[in-house]
């Protein structure tokens, strides 16, 4: 029987069955390819990885034709965009710590309301009377182009690392404008679509009220379900990442039941108050979807491009150039200017705001879903919606990520040699060192995954981060500004060697510095191993477990002005012997002393040092 049917010839709907599952999965396959290996260039290369993932869409896409996104995928296209979309904004909404926001408040308040309506109208009025679309096509893509988002501001900030509060800003906005965006062309779109077909404005008022209550509900209700779970421990450790995504699928669905187009909604309600929660820890639901986040952005990215036509984007013409003009040179900075009157931000500051606002993944996303489901409705002038968008992506993200380092210096708010330190590490010899270069007038950040030590810290007035420095999304969201150095200082060598090998690529490889590990006692300096990325601290012999003995033995840090006799005078003459020194400031300049560049005396010079008591 086995032999018979083996041999019993297919019949051709099989073999039609079959090769479709092969193309799907070989599109698949090439789609996912191109969207890592565009994030892995981007990483090597050093720019913005949108504009890669947009180039690796074009080419598989309309260029070589590899891909055909809508036979691939046909009538599922437009739910698996916006299932892909909800997680996105899930994550999004993990990363909106409230109580984490320093003292821009008003700004970033300002910025994600008033100047979400004044770019939603300047960016209308201009897609009406530029590009002469519908008013209500305008009002759509107008409220689809006021996300920015953090998958594109936080990468620029990671390279320029601006100083004062303008990096603090644009990073909280880059997070809150996501789902406050999406939130409005969700709203905007839906009143177009249902006064469209039924022409019952009370009706689709109705609708939008349901989209607000049944999203806020549901996400909520799903949030503090899967924390009540947890707290519980009702879901072992290894299914609750996949029990997450279970949750947020499960309310994203039923919320679009409930009412139509307000899943993205809840999954972004869901993600804020999960965040905000003190019963359970979510430290390993937020790498989880740190990895998940960057294959969905990259995937969805390049599926979209691949739907682009060149044609559509060049036939747009020159009002498509002066479109761009007026969002860039108009929109932002009138949005800046309202959203920042009465705060202490210098004008400096204001002109770098008003000169960053790049457009990313989620404005492509949604673009792309509202796109497909105005065609679907015979909506006329839907697929300029696509092209407009991406034209504003693609414009944006040339223009500010070309221009945004060299302004940065221009206005003062860069340094070419920034002078700050991350700690990695923030155990109390570490807040001990944090603390005394602080009062030194350096700027210093910590990192721990440890929330114990960061909560110490912060007791200390230090700024500590909670995370792991290995994640990049993690790092994309730190406070770089005037950070130039990285000093690993963890028991642990392995992690500290990978600290400062993940590091390398934001600070430079004579920047990232690592305490001596106890595996090198005898070794030579040329002939250290491989895997010791960072430069050696302070001395051959300073370890951690070194250092931990010299303080819980009593030897304490102070600063040394070896330019005064009367300080030295008091730590005796063998004062070279009670001393080890661990910096060196001259001339403003912090030197840090490392095993190959032991320190040496300069006239002048003030000490940062172990003295022993």
């Amino acid at each position: 029987m086995i032999r018979s049917f083996i041999q019993r010839p297919r019949s051709s709907a099989s073999h039609k069955g079959l090769a479709l599952t092969v193309d799907l999965i070989l599109g698949l396959a090439v789609i996912v390819f191109a969207g890592i290996l565009a994030q892995w260039l981007a990483w090597r290369l050093r720019l913005p990885s949108i504009l890669l993932l947009l180039i690796f869409g074009l080419l598989i896409g309309p260029i070589f034709g590899l891909i055909d996104p809508d036979a691939l995928f046909g009538d599922t296209l437009f739910p698996l965009v916006s299932l892909s979309v909800g997680i996105i904004l899930f994550e999004g909404g993990l990363g909106l710590r409230y109580k984490d926001l320093p003292g821009i408040k008003h700004v970033v308040r300002n910025l994600i309301s008033i100047g979400v309506l004044i770019t939603w109208g300047v960016i209308a009025a201009a897609a009406f009377f530029v590009m002469g679309l519908d008013i209500q096509l305008a009002l759509v893509l107008g409220a689809i182009l006021t996300v920015s988002g953090p998958t594109v501001i936080l990468p620029l900030l990671r390279d320029v690392r601006p100083e004062g509060q303008v990096g603090s800003i644009l990073r909280w906005e880059g997070i809150l404008i996501d789902p406050v965006g999406a939130t409005l062309a969700l709203l905007v779109f839906d009143t177009v679509l249902q006064t469209n077909l039924r022409e019952a404005t009370g009706e689709a008022v109705i609708n939008l009220l349901q989209i607000v209550i049944i999203g806020v509900a549901l996400g909520w209700a799903g949030a503090r379900g899967l924390a009540y779970l947890l707290k519980r421990y009702l879901i072992p450790d290894h299914l609750q990442n996949a029990f997450t995504l279970m949750t947020v699928i499960a309310v994203f669905a039923a919320s679009n039941a409930l009412a139509s187009e307000s899943g993205l909604l809840a999954a972004t309600v869901m993600g804020m108050v999960l965040a905000n929660q003190n019963a359970v820890s979510i430290k390993h639901i937020i790498e989880f979807k740190e990895d998940l986040g960057v294959l969905l952005t990259s995937s969805i990215f390049v599926l979209l491009a691949a739907r682009l036509q060149l044609g559509d984007i060049l036939g747009l013409g020159w009002p498509a150039l002066v479109f761009l003009a007026i969002i860039i040179f108009i929109a932002r900075p009138i949005t800046v200017f309202f959203s920042t009157l009465g705060s202490p931000l210098r004008l400096s500051e204001k002109a770098f705001l008003a000169w960053m606002a790049p457009r990313g993944i989620v404005a492509a996303s949604v673009a792309s879903l509202f796109a497909i489901e105005l065609a679907h409705v015979g909506f006329p002038g839907a697929d300029k919606l696509v092209s407009l968008t991406f034209l504003v992506i693609i414009g944006t993200v040339v223009v500010y990520g070309l221009t945004a380092g060299p302004l940065a210096r221009r206005l003062g708010l860069a340094e070419m040699n920034p002078q700050g330190l991350m700690l990695v590490g923030a155990h109390q010899g570490a807040r001990l060192l944090a603390r005394i270069l602080q009062e030194a007038g350096y700027k210093v950040i910590l990192v721990d995954t440890n929330i114990h030590n960061c909560r110490m810290a912060e007791k200390d007035d230090l700024r500590a981060y909670c995370g792991n420095v290995l994640y990049e999304e993690f790092v994309e969201g730190l406070d770089l500004g005037g950070v130039g150095n990285l000093l690993a200082l963890t028991s642990n060598d392995e992690v500290n060697s990978l600290a400062c090998l993940h590091m390398a690529d934001i600070f430079g490889r004579a920047h990232v510095f690592q305490l001596p590990p106890l595996s090198i006692d005898g070794l030579r300096n040329d002939t250290l191993p491989d895997y010791l990325v960072g430069r050696l601290l302070f001395g051959p012999d300073m370890t951690y477990r070194h250092l931990s003995e010299c303080l819980e033995k009593g030897w304490e840090l102070r600063v040394i002005d070896m330019a005064d006799p009367a300080v030295l005078g008091s730590l005796g003459s063998d004062f070279r012997e009670k001393m080890i020194p661990l910096f060196a400031i001259r001339n403003d300049e912090l030197v840090i002393v490392t095993v190959t560049d032991p320190y040496e005396f300069h006239p002048g010079d003030s000490v940062i040092a172990m003295v022993a008591s």
